[in-house]
């Protein structure tokens, strides 16, 4: 059994790791207020540009001379995995859903025979994802959207992958990112970026012949400037969602230690008021046998 002096230690350590995760969840909080705000502004702009270039790309796929990053390469042997995730840690749950989900990818995409490149954004998804991937991972990003983040380091990321792909690097690209739900709730996200996935409802629209818009200049022009920077602004869309859920994440964990380091500073102090009762009765007992022999 630990002495008082161990408990009292113990008791003092356990209380010094509550001032810092409370400190930490307090700090996590005011960052979570900013970046849930930048992330929601960024979204109805981001679904927009989405909706817009999916019922263009509906009616011009399949076309002869089709932009390359909605046709694609015509083939589905390459594919590269952006995993984001943070630089840091003490944030939950946050990191390991990430990695989780793009190593199921990846073990999917292996299993079919396909060659797999991975890019990190972020040094705890590398540190992960290398143990059982490292011959996979091309390339390895950190501090992005440090001090603040901005478009340029979304931009940057972007180019990156436009130059990999227009020198045939890969077929597919596939981001992977944490989307904002609320403190408590983060949703896993894999969204396609190359070759720009149409969506459903563009599909079925411009199948049955529903035109809500006439473009100038033509589709296809528009498609040549806008695809490229949709990529950019879906990665920033995914960083600026990635930077909440991390907040928020790391709130959620750093409550739950500061609520846990309460609980077992109640335990060691029920203990250590025990065997400090125990101390002193048995000094008691021992004062009152030796009196009694004299």
């Amino acid at each position: 059994m630990p002495s008082l002096k161990d408990l009292k230690v113990r008791i003092n350590s356990v209380k010094s790791t509550q001032k810092i995760t409370s400190a930490m969840k307090m700090v996590a909080a005011a960052k979570l207020r900013r970046a849930q705000e930048q992330a929601e502004a960024a979204r109805p702009y981001a679904e927009r540009m989405e909706r817009v270039l999916s019922s263009l790309a509906a009616a011009a796929a399949g076309r002869d001379g089709a932009p390359a990053l909605l046709a694609g390469t015509g083939k589905d042997q390459v594919h590269l995995l952006v995993v984001m995730t943070s630089d840091r840690g003490l944030c939950g749950a946050f990191n390991s859903s990430i990695s989780r989900q793009a190593r199921r990818m990846a073990r999917d995409l292996k299993r079919e025979g396909k060659t797999l490149k991975i890019l990190c954004v972020g040094r705890k998804g590398r540190d992960q994802l290398r143990r059982e991937f490292a011959q996979e991972i091309i390339g390895s990003l950190e501090g992005v959207g440090k001090p603040k983040l901005k478009f340029d380091a979304a931009d940057q990321i972007a180019k990156r992958i436009r130059q990999m792909f227009e020198h045939g690097e890969f077929d597919v690209c596939t981001v992977i990112y944490n989307k904002f739900k609320s403190a408590m709730t983060q949703i896993v996200t894999a969204q396609q970026l190359i070759p720009f996935a149409i969506a459903g409802a563009a599909n079925e629209n411009a199948a049955a012949g529903d035109t809500s818009y006439e473009y100038e200049p033509e589709e296809d022009a528009i498609l040549e400037e806008l695809l490229p920077r949709n990529i950019g602004m879906q990665i920033f869309r995914a960083l600026l969602e990635n930077a909440a859920s991390e907040e928020g994440s790391r709130m959620s964990a750093m409550d739950s230690a500061t609520r846990n380091a309460g609980d077992m500073i109640n335990r060691l102090t029920i203990t250590y008021n025990r065997s400090r009762q125990a101390y002193i009765t048995k000094e008691l007992i021992e004062i009152i046998s030796g009196a009694e022999a004299l």
